[in-house]
């Protein structure tokens, strides 16, 4: 896995308004330069917020990724905790350091109003 190159491509996507135009029109060309899986790609491409979020996408980031997309608050939390059941425990990142590590107990911290409870 390379979650550095995940991170570094949705932080700069993020950032850059080229980049963003180039994502819309060819979202799987623009991630030719990164180091990325295949998972990692279509996770990317899809987009799949609850995958990235499991992949160990830093949330800060992601948040921005999933406005970019349109992805109110509310399905942007769901598809986080969707993304836990659907494809396991969070695999790398601070929440796996941590020991949330996707748990139900951290799927559940994410709470209605989109704050940790």
């Amino acid at each position: 896995m390379s979650l550095y190159y995940v991170q570094k491509f949705l932080y700069e996507l993020n950032r850059s308004p080229q980049l963003q135009e180039a994502y819309t029109a060819d979202r799987h060309g623009v991630l030719e330069p990164y180091s990325l899986t295949d998972e990692e790609a279509e996770a990317l491409t899809a987009p799949d917020i609850g995958k990235l979020y499991v992949l160990g996408v830093n949330g800060q980031i992601l948040m921005h990724f999933a406005a970019f997309h349109q992805i109110e608050w509310q399905d942007y939390l769901q598809r986080m905790r969707d993304g836990i059941d659907d494809h396991g425990p969070v695999r790398a990142g601070v929440y796996a350091i941590t020991g949330y590590g996707g748990t139900r107990a951290h799927s559940e911290s994410l709470g209605q109003d989109g704050g940790v409870e």
